[in-house]
C-alpha cells in the first residue's frame, strides 16, 4: 500500500529511522538542507517542515549559525518485565489519585473479579530528572486492598509490592502485553508530548502464589522518550511458536 503520508511526514520518518539505527548519533550535526533537499527530491519547505516537525519532538535541535543536531538525550532503556523504580536525584513520581473503582473490563478479566465487584485505583505519573515520562494505573481487589496503605491517599514506603508481601501474597510472576496508539488528550498533557508521537502501552497482570491475580497495571510512555529491552535465555531445539493473529491468543511472553 502507498504511504498516504505528507510529503514531510514521510521525510521526517526517514530521518527519526536514521537517527534510532545510529547513523546520525546522538549530537552530530545532519546534512545542511541544501543536502537533504537533494536526497529526498524534496522543496525545500517540505524539509524544513520536516525539520520543524522533528525539533517539535526533541529528536533534532538547532545552534542558530551552526545547523541542526540530533539530540544529546537519548531514549530511556527499560526492561520491559521491569518497573521504572524511583532513585534519588533521577526518578520521582507524583501520586495523582488514588480510589476505589469499577475498573474497565480488561482490568476485570485481568483480575479474575466478579460483576460489580470493585478495585482500588493507584494513578502516579513517573518523572525522570523533574520531566514527566511515564503515566501508570494500578488497580487492586478492593477486597485485598481495603483497609491497607494500597488504599490510602500516600506515597508507599517500599511499594506495593511489600504491601502485597505483607498480605501474604507476594509477587511472583508477570505477564506484560506491549502495544503502541496515539495519546489521549490527557496524555498528551500529562505527559507533555509533541504532536503526531504515539505511546507505548503495557497492560501487566502480577501473580502471586497458585497463579492468582493480584495486580493489574496500565503504563503509558512516550514513544520517543523510551525503548523496550528484552532479555531472553534461549533453550537449545526449535523455537516456541509466538505469534496469532486471533485476538484471545496467550500472551506471547507467558513462557
Amino acid at each position: 500500500m502507498a504511504d498516504g503520508r505528507a510529503r514531510h511526514e514521510q521525510v521526517a520518518a526517514d530521518i527519526r529511522a536514521r537517527i534510532m539505527s545510529g547513523e546520525f548519533p546522538p549530537g552530530s550535526q545532519l546534512p545542511s538542507i541544501p543536502s537533504l533537499v537533494t536526497r529526498y527530491a524534496a522543496a525545500t519547505a517540505t524539509v524544513q517542515r520536516a525539520l520543524a516537525a522533528l525539533k517539535a519532538e526533541g529528536s533534532i535541535y538547532s545552534e542558530v549559525g551552526r545547523g541542526v543536531y540530533v539530540r544529546r538525550r537519548q531514549p530511556l532503556m527499560v526492561a520491559a518485565s521491569a518497573y521504572l523504580a524511583p532513585a534519588p536525584g533521577e526518578f520521582s513520581y507524583r501520586l495523582l489519585d488514588v480510589s476505589e473503582v469499577v475498573p474497565p473490563p480488561e482490568v476485570v478479566e485481568g483480575l479474575s473479579l466478579g460483576e460489580g465487584e470493585k478495585a482500588v485505583l493507584r494513578q502516579r505519573l513517573l518523572l525522570h530528572g523533574g520531566e514527566p515520562v511515564e503515566l501508570s494505573w494500578s488497580y487492586y481487589p478492593s477486597s485485598v486492598a481495603a483497609g491497607t496503605e494500597l488504599a490510602e491517599r500516600k506515597k508507599i514506603n517500599g511499594g506495593a509490592s511489600r504491601i502485597l508481601a505483607e498480605l501474604g501474597l507476594p509477587q511472583r510472576r508477570m505477564v506484560d502485553r506491549v502495544s503502541t496508539r496515539m495519546p489521549t488528550s490527557d496524555e498528551v498533557e500529562m505527559l507533555d508530548l509533541p504532536p503526531y508521537v504515539p505511546v507505548l502501552r503495557q497492560l501487566r497482570v502480577i501473580h502471586t502464589d497458585g497463579g492468582r491475580p493480584v495486580e493489574v497495571s496500565v503504563l503509558v510512555k512516550g514513544g520517543h522518550l523510551h525503548e523496550l529491552r528484552y532479555d531472553q535465555q534461549l533453550s537449545h531445539g526449535p523455537m516456541p511458536t509466538t505469534w496469532s493473529s486471533r485476538p484471545d491468543s496467550p500472551d506471547v511472553t507467558d513462557h
